[in-house]
């Protein structure tokens, strides 16, 4: 048990971090979502499914797309989404690898080397793994220890929240 996250643990039992229905679409995000707003990577997201999605046969209010799929975003000219170059070489490498069905990123994956094959495209690194393998794999056991937010709220109660106390 972490001494750190015990208290707060058992001060919510049974409480757990949401998944992901689709994994795919969760591990895009959390690429064009790296170091920007919500709102910024949001907008990013819309465009993308604007332009590589499926339109539906009838939109049902502002849901008009299907997400893109691994097929389409490996081999799609994403220049002028306002995407950096750095995150579209990621997220091709990641289309590439769920296309080819070399990454899973499901429930019934492989923790430890879904881990290590995320950590191998470039672009994504261990906060980034980490928060896929939480939320895409039901992971209970990832730490996105880097995680601004994690920080602040260990900070709020009164826990350390360097690199080095937290893990």
């Amino acid at each position: 048990v972490d001494p750190l996250l015990a208290p707060l643990v058992d001060a919510r039992p049974g409480l757990r971090v949401p998944g992901a229905v689709n994994g795919f679409e969760f591990a895009v995000r959390a690429i064009i979502g790296q170091q920007i707003s919500v709102a910024g990577a949001r907008t990013l997201v819309g465009r993308l499914v604007t332009v590589l999605g499926e339109p539906l046969a009838t939109s049902d209010g502002s849901l008009t797309h299907t997400f893109p799929s691994p097929e389409a975003i490996a081999e799609a000219d994403m220049n002028g989404l306002g995407i950096t170059t750095k995150r579209i070489t990621a997220l091709q490498a990641l289309a590439q690898s769920v296309a080819r069905q070399e990454l899973v990123l499901d429930a019934s994956a492989d923790r430890e080397e879904t881990a290590t094959r995320l950590q191998a495209l470039p672009g994504v690194g261990p906060w980034t793994a980490a928060y896929i393998a939480m939320r895409a794999l039901s992971d209970p056991d990832a730490f996105p220890a880097s995680d601004l937010g994690l920080r602040r709220a260990f900070e709020q109660h009164g826990l350390a929240a360097d690199m080095k106390s937290i893990m």
